[in-house]
């Protein structure tokens, strides 16, 4: 489907200017900040007036009951318009940020806000920090889902969104542009850093004007009172152990909670949370009054009032009740948890420094702590250091901050590795990649690497009548419409169909129906905006422009291809897509067989052998033999157009002729031009109808990312027919020469299977292979490389056959039905065959079948042993299902055994 016209600035926001980005980012910078705002008067509000109702009335019977009926609420808000918003809502960032289909709107924006408010009214022992960054990262997302704009700036967008609700919910920018890079991005472009940085300022320094301080600290408390002195270093080592260890038991907690609510409180959300606000009022009434307020407790520990006892107390409540909270699925954070769980710990070692040496201060300890303790739970420790200094803006807290943030990172990255946030996403079954989006192919190839170059236009003067004819001789439901060179418009059916409506007569020309400017995309856009632009304007094709010039198009085709060749391990080649192939050089031969057997010929050295087997397995199959020869072109060249010289190739082919009369089969030949060997082979598979393809194959090592190389990996997984790949050995049965031997010479081996065949010997000089070792897995595959041997067989003059199956050393010797049963296929097969060798001939051979168990742990390397010990001159593998073609991606069997002994290897894939 073709779009109707676009406006010209609508049509090139795709790839936005820095105008429009900052712009956004001043915008995403404000909102963020009315909403942190908004969210922290509401929710203090709300909390103040529980504190306030459970002085005046029973606090055991109102906290309950407050925390179950506003729980309850909030998680009804969730559950009803936005599941999305329960938790703590960095998590979902992260995977929106890593391209899972998780929404960031406005509507996850107003429930989040509102859930949150009534979460932490009910007395709940979560943070606000959290959800503000949801909240600044959704509304982010509303705002650039309203300006159409590439997914990658979308992306980034999303981000600095994220970073100035953190900015605005504590009121430090810095620690707001580190948290996106650190936590959410890890990106250090300067689009990035460009527009975090002033989304942030805009959300710390709003915030600051109209809500004041974040936490509400009151820090003429904690002025002249913060120290450092160097035989504290020590302690605050300590102070970093400590927190690791205790961040990573809590993370650990966290995950056990959640699993418990999943597993075992088997309630829907709005009543596990009602649950949980129940439980911590119950819990909180019985602890002392000043425990109601979580904003005064830390106040009153960083004014270095408390005991020990009662920071002893904090800690070991706001860890127990957080859990109960948080694994409910509210929707709040971990920030202010953390941040207060530090500071307790930290008080308590600075109690203890201050007992024992005397040096330091209680207060620098708590918030050396703060800093600590969020580091080892976020496994984000310069964010960490930001937001305490920021908060405090002492210098005297940096090192301090930094001795303690920095090993409790390191120890809790140790117990319990990477980020909570990451860990909760495994946890509901999403996997974040290590590797950012940035490097996906989406990122990575251009327009100009996949789009179509040859494409079909139409002139604005041509008339209606003529378009119509145009579409009726094409299955293209809209044609560029090109002047020059130039694109001037689209025409589509629907245009067309308009016509009678508008009652136009046929002559009228097209540019007087035409859609003018069309959507268009540069040859250096990106694949993610072009499919960014085909989703958004339900586009099925996109053309490519150079200025106004028309150069391709793209259609949703080009791109699944991409992503299946990725998907299949192909390494895609940067450049334009490959056009169809030519044939510039052809023979035919009467069409009498049965099938068609194509064999693609590129090494004179190895063409021989390789025609050998074809026609063997042709005659046998009444097959027609197609012999391929491709001529490759550069990428930016045409096959149709580009001159090629086909001497060597027709020689080559006529070998093949000659080859296909000594065997009595028909032989066509082709030469082809292309760009690619894979979609040429395939391309022809599909023209002439091929049921068998025979292709040589090279044993060196793959690249990364390969089985066995480019054109055969692509065979073995488009090709619909059967496929033999051959690999030619370097031993006597290599091609190249005959051993005069008398067939009746042999003794037959007791045990062993014998029929009576005879063999073209004299009909066929070369190759020469008698000693045959079949691996057997079982599966169809297998029967398919059995099925090959009695053709194969008369490629040798005294052949004998040993079929074998690997086991491992531990187990038993198996039962032999596999091999039982392929002894007894192939005397039936090679029995049928009998008359017709001997009406060929005259003359018959016995062929020895035998049957071997081996034990090794490695199949390839008792195979290659084997094949050694006996002087096999074939290894006949047969790809089956649980063996040699499964695990040919996984450890690639037939490439080890090809390279470990020097016999000819031939791989067997039966058709789709």
């Amino acid at each position: 489907m073709w779009p109707l016209s676009i406006p010209k600035g609508l049509r090139q926001t795709f790839r936005p200017r820095r105008r429009l980005a900052i712009a956004e980012a001043c915008l995403i910078g404000l909102v963020a900040a009315f909403a942190a705002v908004f969210l922290k008067v509401a929710s203090g509000w709300l909390g103040g007036w529980r504190v306030s109702v459970s002085h005046l009335a029973p606090a055991g019977l109102v906290l309950p009951a407050v925390g179950l009926s506003f729980g309850f609420l909030a998680g009804w808000l969730v559950d009803r318009f936005a599941t999305e918003a329960k938790g703590s809502g960095i998590p979902q960032v992260k995977a929106a940020l890593a391209a899972f289909p998780i929404a960031l709107d406005l509507r996850v924006a107003l429930v989040k806000l509102l859930s949150c408010i009534l979460a932490l009214g009910s007395g709940l022992a979560i943070g606000r920090q959290g959800p503000t960054v949801q909240v600044g990262a959704a509304l982010a997302g509303q705002l650039s889902a309203l300006i159409p704009t590439s997914p990658d700036h979308r992306r980034q967008m999303i981000a600095a969104g994220a970073g100035a609700g953190l900015a605005a919910a504590f009121n430090a920018p810095l620690a707001g542009v580190l948290f996106a890079i650190e936590e959410l991005l890890h990106d250090v472009s300067g689009f990035t850093l460009g527009t975090a940085i002033l989304a942030s300022f805009i959300g710390g320094v709003v915030s600051r004007l109209l809500g004041g301080r974040s936490l509400e600290l009151n820090l003429e408390l904690t002025t002249s009172q913060t120290s450092f002195s160097i035989p504290e270093i020590p302690f605050y080592l300590f102070l970093g152990v400590a927190c690791g260890l205790l961040g990573a038991l809590f993370c650990q907690g966290i995950f056990a909670s959640l699993k418990f609510y999943q597993r075992v409180v088997r309630l829907s959300l709005p009543f596990r949370i009602g649950l949980a606000g129940m439980v911590s009022g119950a819990i909180v009434a019985l602890l002392p009054a000043f425990f109601r307020d979580n904003t005064g407790m830390r106040e009153f520990l960083l004014a270095g009032e408390a005991s020990a006892q009662v920071a002893a107390i904090a800690f070991v409540a706001q860890f127990g009740l957080t859990l109960i909270a948080f694994g409910s699925g509210a929707p709040g954070g971990l920030f202010a948890p953390s941040l207060m769980l530090g500071s307790a710990l930290g008080y308590l070692v600075g109690l203890l420094e201050t007992n024992i040496v005397g040096y330091g201060a209680p207060t620098t300890y708590a918030l050396a702590g703060m800093g600590a303790f969020f580091g080892a739970v976020s496994k984000a420790p310069i964010t960490a250091i930001a937001i305490v200094f920021e908060m405090t803006t002492d210098f005297n807290l940096l090192l301090p901050l930094m001795i303690g943030s920095v090993t409790s990172y390191l120890v809790a990255e140790t117990v319990a590795p990477r980020s909570i946030y990451d860990r909760i996403l495994e946890l509901n079954g999403i996997k974040l990649d290590k590797a950012t989006p940035n490097e996906g192919i989406l990122t990575q190839l251009k327009a100009s690497d996949v789009m179509q170059q040859r494409v079909e236009t139409l002139s604005s003067k041509m008339t209606v009548d003529e378009a119509v004819q145009a579409f009726s001789r094409s299955h293209h439901r809209g044609f560029p419409v090109v002047d020059n060179g130039k694109l001037v418009g689209i025409i589509t059916q629907s245009d067309l169909a308009a016509i009678n409506q508008r009652a136009l007569p046929k002559d009228t020309p097209l540019e007087a129906i035409m859609t003018p400017k069309p959507v268009t995309v540069g040859t250096k856009a990106t694949l993610a905006d072009v499919l960014y632009l085909l989703n958004r304007y339900q586009l099925s094709r996109l053309p490519v422009v150079e200025g106004r010039k028309l150069v391709g198009i793209i259609t949703r085709g080009d791109i699944i291809r991409v992503e299946a060749d990725r998907l299949g391990g192909k390494n895609m080649e940067i450049g334009p897509r490959p056009q169809p192939s030519y044939v510039v050089y052809q023979t035919r031969s009467p069409s009498v067989g049965k099938g068609r057997l194509l064999v693609p010929l590129a090494n004179p050295q190895t063409a021989d052998a390789l025609l050998q087997i074809a026609a063997a397995i042709a005659r046998d199959r009444d097959y027609e033999l197609v012999c391929l020869q491709i001529i490759l072109v550069g990428r930016h060249n045409s096959p149709e157009e580009t001159p090629v010289r086909t001497t060597s190739s027709r020689r080559l082919l006529r070998k093949a002729e000659s080859i296909g009369r000594k065997w009595h089969v028909p032989v066509h030949t082709e030469v082809r031009v292309a760009h690619d060997v894979a979609f040429a082979i395939l391309e022809t598979i599909e023209i002439e109808h091929i049921d068998l393809l025979v292709m040589g194959w090279n044993a060196e090592p793959p690249s990364p990312g390969r089985i066995f190389g480019n054109a055969i990996d692509t065979a073995i997984r488009q090709a619909a027919c059967e496929v033999v790949l051959v690999k030619l050995g370097t031993t006597r049965g290599n091609g190249q020469q005959a051993i005069d031997k008398d067939p009746e010479s042999d003794a037959a081996p007791s045990g062993e299977f014998y029929v009576q065949c005879p063999l073209p010997y004299a009909q066929c000089q070369i190759p020469l292979w008698d000693r045959w070792l079949v691996p057997m897995g079982g599966g169809p595959n297998a029967e398919c490389a059995v099925r090959l041997l009695p053709a194969l067989v008369a490629l040798g003059y005294a052949p004998k056959i040993r079929l074998c199956q690997v086991f491992k050393p531990s187990e038993a010797v198996p039962m032999t039905p596999i091999l039982d049963r392929a002894a007894q296929n192939l005397r039936q097969q090679l029995d049928s065959h009998a008359g017709v060798w001997k009406g060929m001939s005259g003359r018959k051979a016995s062929i020895p079948v035998l049957g071997t168990h081996l034990r090794g742990y490695s199949v390839s390397e008792a195979v290659t042993k084997l094949a050694k010990f006996d002087e096999s001159d074939v290894v006949l593998l047969g790809a089956s299902r649980e063996g040699f073609l499964e695990q040919a991606i996984k450890g690639n069997i037939p490439c080890a055994i090809a390279r470990g002994c020097d016999c000819t290897v031939i791989l067997v894939r039966g058709k789709f």
